[in-house]
């Protein structure tokens, strides 16, 4: 076993929800993990090694379930992302830890902004009191409502797209779901910029994500109608058309 794979699962077993998140990827490139820059410490952590203290199973198996069911939500997947999301609430509920359980629903909060899905993290918000601090903090940035005096304690990324509205910052995020949660937060806070709307578009297209590319393909015709410019407005329903007839039936 190599001396860093030691030390990941060293740190796992100390956080139960490690505070960093890997892309992996085995059968198609659009499987990821989700960052740190996305949760400031949402995610589950997954690392063992035979001469390190194994991993609960509860861990992995919130872990992989947690991936899957926020790779089935973006990718248009409900029936998947509904069995995957109670089976990593499953897992989690055995710590009786409502702290940890808050966090799990920051992750399926986080890819609802990403997909500009309006509406509270009602899930969160029954777990609030039992939350760190962070949480707290990061839930309130995803419903646009952020103190300017808790920014801190988001992620360095997400500090910098909460502070200003600026495009490279944006574009400089290396996690493509923490980009698209950042556009959504920028669209809350009516702070959203047409080179913004780009970004968000090419991250899902990108990425193979159906939900979120339907989502602000439709907030980008929308503009274009708006404005008068018939011509985007008919390329980007050409576009969404795709994805509807694209759309697998379940």
């Amino acid at each position: 076993m190599k001396s860093d794979d030691g030390a990941a699962a060293a740190a796992a077993a100390k956080n139960p929800f490690a505070r960093s998140v890997r892309r992996h990827s085995s059968r198609a490139s659009a499987r990821f993990v989700l960052a740190a820059a996305i949760t400031a410490g949402v995610a589950l952590g997954l690392a063992a090694c035979s001469s390190k203290p194994a991993v609960p199973d509860w861990q992995m198996n919130a872990h992989a379930s947690a991936n899957k069911a926020i790779e089935a939500y973006l990718s248009g997947n409900t029936r998947v992302e509904l069995l995957e999301w109670d089976r990593a609430r499953g897992e989690v509920s055995r710590t009786g830890r409502p702290d940890l359980l808050a966090r799990l629903e920051l992750m399926r909060c986080a890819a609802m902004v990403a997909s500009l899905v309006p509406g509270p993290c009602e899930r969160f918000e029954a777990l609030r009191a039992d939350a760190a601090p962070a949480e707290r903090a990061y839930a309130d940035y995803l419903a646009g409502r952020l103190d300017p005096t808790q920014a801190p304690l988001l992620p360095e990324p997400q500090r910098k797209v909460a502070a200003s509205p600026d495009i490279a910052a944006l574009a400089a995020m290396p996690d493509p779901l923490s980009r698209l949660v950042a556009a959504g937060v920028l669209l809350q806070g009516a702070r959203i910029s047409p080179e913004a709307m780009a970004i968000a578009v090419d991250t899902a297209s990108g990425q193979g994500w159906r939900r979120p590319l339907m989502a602000w393909l439709v907030l980008q015709a929308q503009r274009a109608e708006a404005v008068g410019d018939s011509a985007a407005s008919a390329a980007l329903k050409r576009r969404i058309l795709i994805l509807e007839q694209g759309t697998p039936r379940r």
